[in-house]
């Protein structure tokens, strides 16, 4: 017997871990998004009753979705539809009783995968772009609605019915549980490089919680990419995607200090980055370059990102390169978002001077926003205006965000204190 609490943590752990897969596998069984994610969540509050007299199984994620198939047998017998199912889908479950295993579905070089099918239909055309992120944010990265809502900057209860409809959509339009054809996915493509991209960055930078990073989520994202390049290959903006995300996850063994606090990019021990992954990020950036096309929105940001991997130090950083890939890619993509993060290079091409005058033009649009009130911070106490950039890294923490990086915030607005003349 096992303590409630730590059965608990355990099925939290495994949700985290297994959700995406598990959920995909069900859609793939049953056909029905909604009744999928029913029979997860049956299985999870089940874990939660038998796992404390029980105990934890060797592998919990098989345990689940073993519990949620047998659910869904239950179910097409009150349907009276379970003649057309369930020998294929009893054979199964029993196949995953005995091998105590959720079906591997990480193979690089096995493109049938269900959590790619995932992203494809919460990609699909017949649901609006906010729908597309929000059903992935849910399904995919397993984010809760609060979450999703602080992430897309909404609320709660727009992101609810978002997510109702578009499965509602999914199920009214017959939507198949597959990876499209190869005619039908370059219409596609874009969405899906979105949704992969947001999955990541939710893993390399948390938008909420308590962890700054959750590398398996980064992980999964650039698996997923890779799964696409194979479906997909001599397309250069996934090859680019993929250098980027690369690129970045180098970093993850830097990223937070002994206290599990995010370190700045100017903190990071350079040292610790992994060359290896840094390597294939420029494999990935040559194959995108090879195709002839120029650079585009992730091509473009890869190349910013690999300014930063090669740079010996954070002051001996191209940053005169850096300010003209964000010029093209402002030209490109305008967005305020990337106007606040062409400031950081005007910053430091240019001055904080330079710098502050942008970033005081994109208060009307992202005054709410915490990155905005942490650039300004960090601009003024270049400046030596200790008290006001202290005010800002307040502000800023007070803001939606992670809770680790306001932890930060505030000890950098105390650091300022202490450190002012009297």
């Amino acid at each position: 017997m096992i303590e409630d609490s730590h059965a608990r943590r355990a099925v939290e752990a495994v949700w985290r871990a297994e959700s995406a897969r598990i959920v995909a596998a069900l859609i793939r069984h049953t056909g029905d998004f909604a009744w999928a994610e029913d029979l997860a969540q049956d299985a999870l509050l089940e874990a939660i009753a038998k796992w404390p007299e029980s105990g934890i199984p060797d592998n919990p994620g098989a345990w689940l979705l073993s519990v949620a198939k047998r659910r869904a047998i239950d179910g097409w017998r009150r349907r009276e539809r379970l003649a057309l199912r369930e020998p294929l889908f009893a054979v199964e479950v029993r196949e995953a009783e005995q091998h105590d295993s959720v079906p591997d579905l990480a193979d690089p070089d096995h493109i049938e995968d269900d959590v790619l099918r995932l992203v494809f239909i919460a990609c699909h055309p017949v649901l609006p772009a906010q729908a597309r992120l929000a059903l992935t944010l849910r399904t995919v990265a397993g984010l809760t609605t609060e979450q999703i809502a602080r992430v897309l900057l909404m609320t709660v209860p727009t992101v609810q019915q978002r997510i109702v409809r578009a499965k509602r959509t999914l199920s009214e339009a017959g939507v198949p549980f597959e990876v499209p054809d190869r005619a039908s996915r370059p219409a596609r493509l874009a969405s899906v490089l979105q949704v992969i991209y947001l999955l990541f960055t939710e893993g390399y930078a948390a938008a909420v919680g308590d962890r700054p990073v959750r590398p398996d989520v980064a992980r999964e994202a650039v698996r997923l990419a890779r799964q696409l390049s194979a479906l997909m290959p001599g397309e250069p903006e996934i090859d680019s995607l993929i250098a980027l995300m690369e690129f970045q996850s180098s970093r993850f063994a830097s990223r937070i200090d002994p206290d599990g606090l995010p370190l700045t990019l100017a903190e990071q021990d350079r040292q610790r980055w992994d060359r290896s992954s840094i390597a294939r990020g420029r494999e990935a950036m040559a194959r995108a370059d090879a195709a002839g096309r120029g650079l585009g929105y992730y091509g473009l940001q890869a190349a910013i990102a690999e300014c930063h991997a090669v740079a010996p130090s954070f002051e001996e950083t191209d940053w005169d390169r850096i300010l003209s890939l964000y010029d093209a890619l402002e030209a490109l993509a305008p967005s305020a978002v990337v106007r606040l993060n062409r400031a950081v290079a005007v910053s430091m091409a240019e001055g904080p001077a330079a710098a502050l005058s942008v970033v005081a033009e994109l208060e009307p649009e992202l005054g709410d926003f915490r990155p905005w009130h942490a650039v300004r911070a960090e601009l003024l106490e270049r400046l030596g205006e200790a008290d006001a950039a202290a005010a800002s890294f307040r502000v800023a923490a007070e803001l939606p965000g992670n809770e680790a990086e306001a932890a930060v915030l505030l000890r950098r607005a105390a650091a300022l204190q202490v450190d002012a003349p009297t």
